[in-house]
Formats: C-alpha cells, sequence, structure tokens
C-alpha cells in the first residue's frame, strides 16, 4: 500500500491545524480539492482518519498512527533528497536566509538548529535585513528565503506564504501597573516609563515608523539591543515594553496586555526568491523547518491559555 507524498503533508497540516481548510490553505489547495484528497486517503486506507465536528476535525486512532508515520516518511524524504541534492550542489554555495530583529529572536534559530542537524551537507548564511532591502535581494536572486512582516512586502511580485503572528503586546511587571487591564493603547502605554530596543533596531524603527510624527513623547529609562534583556527588565519592573508576543517566554512571570493600536497586528510571511524553487531541495527543506518551528512556537502559546493562574505569565 503506498501513499501519496503530497497526501501525507496534507494530512500532517489538517491534524496540526485542527481544520481541512486550515490544512487547505498550508497546501495552498482549495476546500473542494483539500476534503477530495482526504476522502481518497481515507478510502485507499480503507478506514476513517479524521473525525468531523462543528468546531474541526480531529484524528482517529487509525488518523493518528497514520499521522506519526507520515512525520518520519517525510522526514526520510527530505533527508533522501538533501543527500543526492548534495551531489549537484557546490558546497561552496550556502543557502542565505534573511529576517528581520523580531524572527531572529527564536523562530529562525530554532529552525537552524533542527535543519542544520538534518543536513550536516548544507551550509546556511544568515543576515539580519530589514524588509525593503530584503525584497530587493530576493529580486536580484541575492537570497533564497526571507521572513519578512505582512504589511511592508504587499504587492512585491515574490511568492509569499503565511508563516505566522508576530503580534505586539505591552508587558510590564506582574502585580504592577498593568494589573487587571486586558488591552490598552500606545497612548496610554507612553505615559509610563518605558524600556526599549535600541534606536537603531528594526522592531524599534518600524513602530516609530507606525506611529508618525504626531506619537506622544515616551521617556525611554533605558535601550537595549536584545530582546531577551528587554523582556528581563520589564518583568523586574524597570518600565513598561512593546515587544512582540512570540518574543515571551512562557514561563516567566509577566503581566501582558493587547495593545488596541491596528498597527500592532502583525504578521510573518515566508518569501521566496526568484531561483526555481524546484531546483533547491535544500530551500524546500530549510522552509518546512521554517514552517515547523513557526508551529512549534504556536503551540508552546496555545499549551499555556488555560486559566490565568496557571499561567507563569498573565494577560492583564
Amino acid at each position: 500500500m503506498r501513499y501519496d507524498l503530497e497526501d501525507l503533508r496534507l494530512f500532517l497540516h489538517i491534524v496540526t491545524e485542527g481544520s481541512i481548510t486550515a490544512g487547505a490553505h498550508r497546501m495552498h489547495l482549495s476546500l473542494p480539492s483539500a476534503s477530495a484528497r482526504v476522502r481518497s486517503l481515507e478510502h485507499h486506507a480503507g478506514v476513517a482518519l479524521l473525525i468531523r465536528g462543528r468546531r474541526g476535525v480531529r484524528p482517529t486512532p487509525a488518523g493518528t498512527t497514520l499521522a506519526r508515520h507520515a512525520r518520519d516518511v517525510l522526514a526520510q524524504t527530505a533527508r533522501l533528497e538533501s543527500a543526492v541534492a548534495s551531489y549537484t550542489r557546490s558546497p561552496t554555495a550556502p543557502l542565505t536566509l534573511l529576517a528581520g530583529g523580531s524572527a531572529m529572536h527564536r523562530l529562525v534559530p530554532q529552525a537552524l538548529v533542527s535543519f542544520l542537524r538534518a543536513h550536516p551537507d548544507v551550509d546556511v548564511t544568515v543576515c539580519e535585513s530589514r524588509t525593503p532591502h530584503t525584497v530587493r535581494m530576493l529580486a536580484d536572486g541575492e537570497a533564497d528565503l526571507r521572513v519578512v512582516l505582512d504589511d511592508e512586502a504587499r504587492d512585491c511580485g515574490l511568492h509569499m506564504e503565511p508563516l505566522g503572528d508576530d503580534s505586539l503586546v505591552v508587558i510590564g511587571q506582574a502585580g504592577g501597573i498593568l494589573a487587571g487591564r486586558t488591552s490598552l493603547a500606545y497612548s496610554e502605554v507612553a505615559e509610563h516609563p518605558l524600556i526599549g530596543l535600541d534606536a537603531g533596531s528594526s522592531l524599534r524603527r518600524w513602530i516609530e515608523k507606525h506611529l508618525g510624527p504626531h506619537a506622544p513623547v515616551a521617556r525611554y529609562r533605558t535601550t537595549v539591543a536584545d530582546l531577551s534583556v528587554l523582556v528581563a527588565l520589564a518583568a523586574a519592573g524597570v518600565g513598561l515594553a512593546v515587544v512582540p508576543r512570540r518574543a515571551i517566554d512562557p514561563h516567566q512571570t509577566l503581566a501582558v496586555c493587547e495593545l488596541q493600536d491596528p498597527w500592532a497586528r502583525r504578521h510573518h510571511l515566508l518569501a521566496w526568491g526568484v531561483k526555481d524553487r524546484s531546483s533547491s531541495t535544500a530551500t524546500a527543506a530549510l522552509a518546512e523547518h521554517l514552517r515547523n518551528a513557526a508551529l512549534s512556537e504556536r503551540s508552546s502559546r496555545d499549551a499555556y491559555q488555560g486559566p490565568m493562574d496557571r499561567r507563569p505569565f498573565h494577560d492583564g
């Protein structure tokens, strides 16, 4: 009994997302096409693989077994393709991955760890770059992949796919001035002492760009170069900070509030260079590791979305 690799990949996305619609979106398929593939997969297996409900789908015992083995099969296939591709790919031509400061905090390192372990014959050059410069590099064929922000990469003519949420929140000391609050506007945040990233950082420049020339004047008690240091200072009560929610360690004691400003809603996209994607299995494999790292981040956050008294950090 043989299974199509694309059908297995689709099934894994559906199980991970808990939704056929979301799984279809990740595979760039229409919902009818994805549903037809699932039915074909179940017919091929001779047993139901999904339990359908009003709130989505979940795997049957047979579906859970298929998903577990599908992960192994796809991982083995990626390793096989990489091993063969190493004979046609110059060892002096590493992949080039570009990303902004937020993605460099956890997403890119996590993806690199798993990718470089799985592909010891492929090297990766990683550069931090702002989106406008990145788009030019991708369009000129100087880079393979880039993690970009959705609002900075519209209408650039490059192939892109959703990667994950990168929305901004305001954080402070647990039990401090954010206690009892669930959301607030930046204008109110700026009334309190702040801590922030260095003025030249991509996140600081992005925030100031969207605040515009009439933004409230904020008092920064200090600025630092690293997101982890920024979060630690906010947790210690030095001041409030605006950071991507994904930068917060779920085990850290913090008060977290949503930012009401529309510009605080951000999403990461995975952008491909102009090179033929099918010509580089290594590029496709790195893209898959970035997708898996984004899913792992989201799963980790979701695991702490229970009652507030069970979470080390809380919203308000």
